[in-house]
């Protein structure tokens, strides 16, 4: 299928690594130029070379997410390497896990400007030239535990539910100006962060990583973890031509977890 974006211009941001870096390889996969960004150089590297191996262009850009300061300037640099942004992927790190109750203020706020004013911050700066030019995709992907929260991923749950809530509030105000506005969530999907989460479980409850990956996989009707290509396909999808009537939705890549209807 023809998704009918080649040739446009993304911004995928915390593309490093994991559902980030694979939903810039999607991208690119179907002819999109790629802005990749984040912290860690080799990462950075890393994706580059995942694009280039399928035949796309990608630029690649050290960008501290917590830092509103540099937008402007990193923004304008893809702008004038690669393009006007037509597509942005709204990601970010996790935050370290935690309970709801008793956590330092000043952990919170850190989180919240890391997780949500940030990705506000680069929307608005990008969104006037959609605007402008009549057709734009922004993409925001949150976690399951937004709708269905997850034990000892407190500050997790709570701001990317605010992302769903403002995401699904601006997907009304420009719906009629050629922008779709999503949120893609993962379920248990197969990244170096979900491994260190499996992890940390097993310390917390004194077992084996091997036995919280089978309670895990209990818990998902399709009985396996989910590859990270089948989430950055999906979110490519969303990105399309062919999903110009798709807004103001939350799309879970989960294997069926999430009971909720």
């Amino acid at each position: 299928m023809d998704l009918g974006i080649k040739g446009k211009v993304a911004l995928v941001l915390a593309s490093s690594r994991g559902l980030g870096q694979a939903m810039a390889v999607s991208l690119a996969r179907e002819g999109v130029k790629v802005a990749v960004t984040g912290r860690n150089p080799e990462g950075l590297k890393k994706s580059v070379e995942m694009i280039e191996a399928v035949g796309g262009t990608a630029l690649a850009l050290s960008w501290d997410l917590a830092d509103l300061s540099v937008i402007d300037g990193l923004v304008s640099k893809v702008e004038k390497e690669l393009g006007p942004i037509d597509i942005l992927i709204n990601n970010t790190g996790g935050p370290p896990p935690t309970p709801a109750a008793g956590q330092d203020p000043a952990l919170w706020q850190k989180s919240f400007n890391d997780m949500v004013l940030s990705l506000i911050s680069i929307t608005d700066r990008v969104l006037p030239g959609m605007r402008q030019r009549k057709w734009g995709r922004i993409v925001t992907s949150t976690t399951s535990g937004a709708i269905a929260p997850i034990k000892n991923l407190a500050i997790s749950n709570t701001l990317r539910a605010a992302l769903l809530a403002w995401s699904k509030t601006l997907a009304s105000e420009v719906a009629t100006e050629g922008i779709t506005v999503n949120v893609i969530m993962p379920g248990r999907v197969a990244t170096d962060r979900l491994r260190q989460l499996d992890e940390a479980r097993a310390g917390r409850e004194g077992t084996s990583y091997e036995a919280v990956v089978q309670a895990s996989l209990r818990q998902i009707p399709m009985g396996r973890y989910g590859d990270p290509t089948e989430y950055g396909d999906t979110a490519a999808f969303l990105c399309s031509q062919n999903a110009s009537f798709i807004t103001g939705t939350v799309t879970r890549v989960d294997g069926g977890q999430v009971q909720a209807v």
